[in-house]
């Protein structure tokens, strides 16, 4: 019994409860933090179903150096990363199928419809600010994901059942600003309270998307 004196037989500890993530989510559109109110204002993009997951992905290299036939500190470089929030929509509006498509709204000859049609290129306001994920831990205290400049670049797919509701599976991917500095890493930013007071409410300026 010695051989295990000072070792834990589990993780647990007092902040253990607390520090669960549960749930989906809940995932924004051009989610910002206003200093005046201190508070976060945002637009909710839509219902999901099935949860939805975020991914942050750093491009590894291993230097190949004469003499190491094992991975070495030092010699393991990061060039550059990938990201991307895959979300399952299942509220749907002509803004997010507008989105998922990379389309504009067109003229319709059809009296009350929308019509949307798919763009050749891709335009500036093809992009969100930002596109946000926020999760809660047990004690309702969120953490914020924030990817600015995001696109939606998986297209838009649809597949109905009965006895079951339409889920829209898109995927958005940041991208560094063109009239930016920073072209080696991508614009995005994990917000996770400094402690358990911060004023953590959302607004929601105006309707979904």
């Amino acid at each position: 019994m010695g051989l295990i004196k000072g070792l834990k037989k589990s993780g647990i500890t007092e902040k253990t409860p607390k520090s669960l993530m549960l749930g989906a989510g809940t995932i924004y559109k051009n989610l910002v933090w206003n200093e005046e109110k201190s508070v976060w204002n945002g637009t909710v993009f839509g219902a999901t179903s099935g949860g939805n997951k975020f991914t942050l992905t750093p491009n590894i290299t291993v230097v190949d150096v004469d003499g190491a036939t094992v991975d070495t500190k030092g010699l393991t470089q990061k060039q550059g990363e990938t990201a991307q929030l895959d979300i399952n929509l299942v509220e749907v509006s002509p803004e997010s199928l507008k989105l998922a498509m990379i389309g504009e709204e067109v003229t319709s000859e059809a009296a009350g419809f929308t019509k949307l049609a798919t763009k050749s290129v891709i335009a500036d306001e093809d992009y969100i600010d930002n596109i946000a994920f926020v999760g809660f831990l047990a004690d309702d205290t969120p953490i914020i994901i924030i990817m600015e400049n995001a696109l939606c670049t998986s297209g838009l797919e649809l597949s109905g059942a009965n006895k079951e509701a339409t889920v829209i599976p898109v995927t958005f991917k940041p991208y560094a600003d063109n009239e930016g500095e920073i072209f080696d890493r991508l614009p995005v930013y994990i917000y996770y309270p400094a402690n358990r007071d911060a004023n953590t409410d959302v607004t929601d300026p105006g309707a979904q998307v």
